[in-house]
């Protein structure tokens, strides 16, 4: 047993930071990934990668005006991302445009206006930081950020567990039984936006969305239960986080493109195990 301590528990054990990371990537598994799942039902997986475009423009200029200071970044990633979701979804209300297409323009917008803005004060170093995080580098400030947004959300989604469901289900069908309809789509895009800020502080705008949709589509693979699916999300996502601090830790690989990359793996077993099932299934008919 003494390769499993030397592989994996002495990294945690005599390193601070690969803790901090490691509680980071976990409260982080716990709040985005049941949103993930909730935003694959909807069939809105690349909404997600839309909106964390859509919070660069603000953490730009929050790192224009202040650094690389957590809090001035945060509120500006967070106000850019509720601003895009909100013209969004009045764009596809008001127009004949629909609201992928509508993400789609504003994501572009904001992707450009936020690495010129980056790129106004900053180096490549600086962009780097801001489009992958560096989940290592993650201090007790981060981990209270992440910890208040899983708390929110996991307390928004039980709550409101029902209308999201029924939401995925038939949102018109919500619509017209309930005045929850339109409050619980914007609530829950406030959600995505939340944790897409959360997740950019340790993994960047380009791959916080990684954790919140790969989990939730391999587990989708292996269950039909909402509740279940939640639970298997956030434990694949915390063995990916696992597994990629470690890969990192061990060959000197940048960590945020391994736990997303951990979890690609995940999700391409299970994929290929789901069409060997189905294909013998098939055979046996």
């Amino acid at each position: 047993m003494s390769w499993f301590y030397e592989w994996v528990l002495a990294p945690f054990v005599g390193f601070g930071f690969m803790r901090r990371a490691l509680y980071g990537s976990f409260l982080l598994c716990l709040s985005a990934c049941p949103v993930g799942v909730f935003l694959t039902l909807r069939r809105m997986s690349l909404v997600g990668d839309a909106m964390s475009h859509a919070i660069l423009p603000g953490a730009a200029f929050g790192f224009l005006l202040y650094g690389l200071d957590i809090l001035p970044m945060t509120i500006g990633g967070l106000v850019a991302g509720l601003i895009v979701a909100i013209f969004a979804g009045a764009v596809s209300r008001l127009t004949v445009q629909k609201e992928d297409a509508s993400m789609a323009a504003f994501y572009l917008i904001s992707l450009a206006v936020g690495v010129l803005i980056v790129s106004l004060r900053g180096s490549s170093v600086d962009l780097m930081h801001v489009l992958f995080g560096t989940v290592l580098a993650l201090n007790h400030e981060a981990l209270l950020l992440i910890f208040s947004v899983a708390l929110l959300t996991l307390l928004l989604v039980c709550i409101f567990w029902r209308a999201l469901i029924a939401e995925c289900l038939d949102p018109l069908f919500l619509r017209s039984v309930s005045r929850l309809g339109s409050p619980v789509h914007f609530i829950f895009l406030a959600l995505v936006v939340l944790n897409l800020v959360a997740g950019f502080q340790a993994l960047g705008t380009l791959l916080s969305v990684g954790v919140m949709v790969l989990p939730a589509v391999t587990a989708r693979f292996w269950t039909r239960r909402v509740a279940t699916m939640c639970i298997a999300s956030v434990l694949t996502g915390m063995l990916a986080c696992i597994s990629g601090l470690l890969f990192s830790f061990h060959f000197s690989l940048p960590s945020g493109p391994s736990i997303i990359l951990s979890v690609g793996i995940m999700y391409l077993v299970s994929a290929a195990a789901m069409m060997v099932k189905n294909i013998r299934l098939k055979k046996l008919r």
